[in-house]
Formats: structure tokens, C-alpha cells, sequence
């Protein structure tokens, strides 16, 4: 510990948890949008974004943006050191509280840092401005206990003006003043004057913090939908309140950290990641048994690990109210798991402080590094599902510009929610960067719908002739559902156009997703066949061309009605080490070797399709057959081949 400071410590903790992958991760969920907002629209349209929600946070964009380009290795570094710089501040404020106590400093500090309640680290352009407000509560608390009065009310005003998620935090503070006078005033009594003297001045600022949020800047990004409950149903609401709140204490402060004993899938993450995740926890395990065990401190006074879980206590309301009273719902999963940076402090604090009452400081600190250990290897695990969820949006996107090199202005883009990172307003803006990169004005022409999210909303119905208006706070668009293409996505399969004709009755298209419906509304004249498309450089580069490469170029000659080159296509695609991952996937191919009168081919890759469910796939071949029946003319080998078809797949007329 002497020859390394904690907060060194911290950094490798923070490097093994966060950092390995950075290079590879891209942008996520918030990131896609707001990104593109401040980068391609300008900073005017950054601040009309804010204008309506949090416009002091919203400079604070508008600072780090001049700083930082749109390329996302520089933004998960600095989310990294963000983060890091947290959990400095937290090692600090223990380190106020229990100077004696500096192993078990570092030992909250390294929970706070990789507390396993949130999962959403990698969202750096978002989160990092997250960390960055949390930072100024931590330090201004911090630069409180040690009586430094002038910055420590200037860090309280920037947290109580950016937003609201640490807001009722800053009334807690006087849990701080309280519990760092207990050995100057330990008779409780004699302790409430000073305390309240310390804590005027902040009292004041959060007085004027609340008074301008109901008074000048009143239209927050969340109601307090609680009232209205309570006026019509005030039993009832009470009663959902406090399951509520029961429900959010076990969840961060129990069920985040099983989490970390979740069980790994050999078949989703692979031999690598596996054995790269065993080398983080055994690093992490390594750091930890190192610097806790090291000159083992005594767990000291019973009072000091009470006086932890005490104030940990305390300030779990604080950390909830801002979600409790506006009906939001705490969660582990992606993306409300974010309600959890509120209590990391506390739980942090209730944790470490039980484990301080062990009294063998060998099993206490076992149990600190194994969870300390753990923690950092679901970090890392979490990380690889960001980095493979980014790989599948390059990989989707690159697909839909080969098959698309462009759009019509004010289309609709319809797809199934299959990306786990990001919603489809995440990808909205993608459409306009890639399919209109130079336009800077507030008119969109593109957006991006989940049926699953959209439908009875922004997206009425799935019917033809129904405008379309939606609001992107930056920019609007205007649209309707007969300009619309639908996509489904379900990879390793090929990003697939959707055909009415034949996907309305495709089984292999999930029912839930909506669509095959929206197939129905799948209007391939929208598509450009000019190349128009300009991939963004964080896209890059280029994948390698495999089959769904081939695919994709061929259902574009298909589209114009080009049946030599789908055939071309088909024959280098089925040349490759590659393969369909979809039996639909070789309907393109048997239609382009229909039409060239290869009869024999188009019957043999019907078979192959068939052979794959001839339940789902039977029905779908008719439909296809019927078309090139409609399409080609006679001749003795096409009555043959539709001959035998009809005969294998015996198609209702």
C-alpha cells in the first residue's frame, strides 16, 4: 500500500473490469442519437435536444463535445476515467469518515467501482456525463469533511442543475456532517447545533435548486406520478409504493451481486472469452488478496462497520425518491438499470460495513476479494455482449446499404427488435447519417420503428395510407405507411427485405415481432438502386464479402429484375465456405435461375430449401413458384420443373 497509492489500485480494478475491450466497443442505446444530434446537426441542435429536459447538463455537452471527436475509443476512455475518478472520491469520503480505517476505504471504493448492479458502462458518450455529475457529488461531499466550504457548494450546485437522478442525494448529506463529528461531539445532543451549522449553507443551495425547478425551469423529463395515484387511490398507491421500494432495496442491494454467479454459456461466449474471463477474475482475486491482505487492519470497533451500514441506511431513500415518486421501475436489466447509480454509494457502504463485522480478517477479506473478483469478471463478461451487439449493428447496417445504397426521402424504415444495446431510436439517426450524411437541416427524412415499441403510438397501424409524424426534439419527420421498407434481422442470417407476397405468411418471422404484417407495407420502390449511401468511418471497415454479401446484391438485380447478375452472384456465393442460415435465403437464387431457364438448378435449391421445414418452408415455395409461373413463359423444361414442384410441394391453388 505505501509503495502504491489506492487510487492506482483502483485504476487497474477499473482497467480489468472496463478496459480490455475498448479499442473494438462502439457507440450504444443514447450514444447513436444524441451523438449524431451534436456532431452532423451542430451544436444549436445539441441544445434544442436539451431544451426541454436538462439544458444545464446540455453544457456540459456542448464542453466535452469541443473536446472529444465522434470516435468511440476516445469516449470509452473517458468514461473509464470517469468512472475511476468516482470511485477515488468515494475511497476519499471513507477515508474522511474513518481515518484509521484505510483497507477498508479501499475495500468500498472497489465494490462502488465495479458494483454489479450496473450493466451499462460501455454507453460512453451517455454515461460518462452520468459520472461526471455523480463525481461532483462525491467530491463536493468530500471537499465538505474536510471543511473546504467554497468548492464543495460549488460541485453541490452543478449536481443539483445538471439532473435529477442524484438530486435528493444532496439533502443526505447532513448524514455525512453528522457522522464525521461523532468523536469531536459524541453526545448526540451536543452534536445537532454544529451539524446543522455545517449543513446551512448546502441546505440553502438545494432550497434554490428546488424553488428554480418549480418555479423557472419546471418541465422535467419525468412527472411525480405518484400524486395523482394517491388522490384516486391513495391505499392502493401507498400499498404499490412500498412494494415497490422493497423490491428495489433487494434488488441493489442483494440481487446485483448474484448476478456475478450467473452461470456462462460455452456456446454464446466461446473458449476465448471464457478463458479471458477467468484470467480477469484471477487478476482482480490477485489485486485484492494483495492490497487487503496485506498488514491486516483489525475490523476495530463493532461501532465503526454499525456506523457504515447506518449511514448506508440513510441514504437508500434519498437514492430511490427520484424513481419511487415518479412510478419508474428499478431494474437489473438494460436500460433501467441506470436507476442503481443513486444507491452504489450506500450499498457499497452497507455491504462493506457487514463484512467488517467479521472478526477473522482472513475470511473478511476472502469474502471481499472474492466479491471484488467476481464483480470485475461480469463487468468483462458484460463487455463482450456490448462488443458482439455492436459487431451485429455494423454488420446490420452494412447489409442494409449493400440491398439499399439508397432511400427515398421520408421513408420508413420497419424492423423487428433483435439488438439487444439499442432501441430503434438509436438507429434512426443512422439512417440519416448514412443515407443523407450531408443534410443539416431540422427536416429528417428517415426513421427507424420497433412494430413492437411503435405500434398504437407513433405508429398507429400497420396499414397503408396513414400519416406519420414524429418528433425527434432536433428535428421532425414526416412520413407515411405506404413509404415504408421492412426488414427482419435475426443473424447469423442475412439482413432480408421483406417481400409481401411472401413473407406475410413466413413462420420463420417471429409472430410476436409484428412483421409479417409490416411486410405487407414493404414497398421495394423506395429503394434507390444509385449508390447514395456514405458509410460513417465508426462503421468501418468494410466486413469481408460472404454469403450474405452475395445475397444481398443479388436480391437488389432481382429488384431490377437483372436475373444474369443474380445468377452470377449465386454462382460465386455458392462457391464460398459459406452457407444460408435461412431457407429463404436461396429463394432469390432459385427465381434468378428460373428466369435464365436453369430449371434444373431452381428445382434442385427448392429441394434444399425444402428439406430445412416443410412446414414453414412449403407454403413459402408455393408463393415463390407461383411468381415465376406468372413471370416466365413455356417452354418444356419450365412444365416440367413446375410439374415436379407442384408434385413435391402440392400447392393449394
Amino acid at each position: 500500500m505505501k509503495r502504491l497509492h489506492p487510487s492506482l489500485v483502483l485504476l487497474l480494478a477499473a482497467i480489468l473490469g472496463y478496459g480490455l475491450l475498448i479499442p473494438q466497443l462502439g457507440f450504444y442505446w443514447d450514444d447513436m442519437p444524441m451523438s449524431w444530434i451534436r456532431y452532423e446537426l451542430g451544436p444549436e441542435a445539441m441544445a434544442r435536444y436539451f431544451s426541454t429536459n436538462r439544458p444545464v447538463w446540455g453544457l456540459l455537452y456542448q464542453v466535452t463535445t469541443r473536446l472529444l471527436p465522434q470516435v468511440p475509443v476516445y469516449w470509452q476512455i473517458f468514461a473509464l476515467l470517469w468512472r475511476w475518478l468516482g470511485a477515488v472520491a468515494a475511497w476519499g469520503i471513507v477515508r474522511e469518515l474513518w481515518k484509521d480505517k484505510p483497507r477498508f476505504a479501499l475495500s468500498v471504493a472497489l465494490l462502488f467501482l465495479l458494483y454489479p448492479g450496473f450493466n451499462q458502462q460501455w454507453g460512453s458518450y451517455l454515461y460518462s456525463h452520468f459520472f461526471i455529475v455523480l463525481f461532483f457529488f462525491l467530491l463536493s461531499i468530500f471537499l465538505m469533511l474536510r471543511r473546504k466550504a467554497i468548492p464543495a457548494l460549488i460541485l453541490s450546485a452543478l449536481n443539483l442543475w445538471m439532473m435529477e437522478y442524484f438530486f435528493p442525494l444532496e439533502f443526505a448529506r447532513v448524514g455525512f456532517l453528522w457522522l464525521s463529528l461523532r468523536d469531536e461531539y459524541p453526545d448526540p445532543r451536543d452534536r445537532i447545533r454544529p451539524t446543522l451549522r455545517l449543513w446551512a449553507p448546502y441546505l440553502a443551495v438545494f432550497a434554490l435548486a428546488v424553488l428554480s425547478r418549480l418555479f423557472i425551469f419546471n418541465n422535467q423529463i419525468y412527472g411525480f406520478g405518484l400524486m395523482s395515484k394517491l388522490e384516486s387511490a391513495p391505499l392502493d398507491a401507498l400499498l404499490a409504493l412500498l412494494r415497490n421500494v422493497f423490491v428495489s432495496l433487494w434488488l441493489v442491494l442483494v440481487a446485483a451481486w448474484t448476478q456475478m454467479f450467473a452461470a456462462i454459456n460455452p456456446s454464446l461466449h466461446g473458449v476465448r472469452t471464457i478463458t479471458l474471463y477467468v484470467a480477469v477474475i484471477l487478476a482482480a482475486l490477485t489485486i485484492a488478496i494483495f492490497f487487503l491482505f496485506k498488514q491486516n487492519e483489525d475490523s476495530g470497533r463493532r461501532q465503526d462497520s454499525f456506523h457504515a451500514i447506518g449511514l448506508g441506511f440513510f441514504l437508500l431513500p434519498f437514492a430511490g425518491a427520484p424513481f419511487w415518486l415518479t412510478g419508474l421501475t428499478i431494474s437489473l436489466a438494460h436500460p433501467a438499470s441506470r436507476f442503481t447509480l443513486p444507491f452504489m454509494f450506500a450499498v457499497c457502504l452497507i455491504v462493506a460495513g457487514l463484512i467488517n463485522l467479521i472478526q477473522l480478517p482472513r475470511l473478511r477479506y476472502a469474502l471481499l476479494a472474492v466479491l471484488i473478483a467476481f464483480a470485475a469478471g461480469r463487468q468483462f463478461l458484460w463487455s463482450t455482449d456490448y462488443l458482439r451487439d455492436w459487431q451485429s449493428l455494423k454488420n446490420l447496417f452494412w447489409q442494409m446499404t449493400w440491398r439499399a445504397p439508397g432511400l427515398k426521402p421520408n421513408t420508413i424504415v420497419l424492423m423487428n427488435e433483435e439488438l439487444t444495446f439499442y432501441a430503434d431510436n438509436s438507429l434512426s439517426p443512422s439512417l440519416s447519417w448514412i443515407y443523407a450524411p450531408d443534410k443539416r437541416s431540422d427536416q429528417i427524412d428517415y426513421v427507424l420503428f420497433y412494430p413492437t415499441n411503435r405500434l398504437n403510438s407513433a405508429l398507429p397501424a400497420l396499414q397503408p395510407d396513414i400519416p406519420i409524424e414524429y418528433d425527434y426534439i432536433a428535428g421532425h419527420f414526416d412520413g407515411n405507411t405506404s413509404q415504408a421498407v421492412a426488414f427482419y434481422y435475426d443473424p447469423p442470417a442475412c439482413l432480408r427485405l421483406l417481400e409481401p407476397d411472401i413473407d406475410k405468411n413466413n413462420h420463420f418471422i417471429l409472430a410476436e415481432s409484428f412483421m409479417r404484417d409490416a411486410a405487407v407495407l414493404s414497398d421495394s420502390d423506395r429503394i434507390l438502386t444509385s449508390s447514395e449511401a456514405a458509410m460513417p468511418a465508426i462503421y468501418g471497415p468494410e466486413p469481408a464479402h460472404s454469403w450474405c454479401y452475395y445475397f444481398q446484391k443479388a436480391d437488389l438485380a432481382r429488384q431490377l429484375r437483372d436475373w444474369e447478375e443474380v445468377v452470377e452472384l449465386g454462382e460465386a456465393a455458392f462457391k464460398l465456405d459459406d452457407h444460408p442460415n435461412n431457407p429463404v435465403e436461396r429463394f432469390v437464387f432459385i427465381e434468378g435461375y428460373a428466369h435464365v431457364g436453369d430449371w434444373e438448378r431452381a428445382v434442385k435449391l427448392s429441394r434444399e430449401s425444402y428439406k430445412v421445414s416443410k412446414a414453414y418452408v412449403g407454403p413459402l415455395l408455393c408463393r415463390l413458384w407461383e411468381r415465376i409461373e406468372t413471370e416466365t413463359t413455356g417452354g418444356v423444361e419450365r412444365d416440367a420443373a413446375l410439374s415436379e414442384i407442384e408434385t413435391m410441394l402440392a400447392c393449394n391453388p
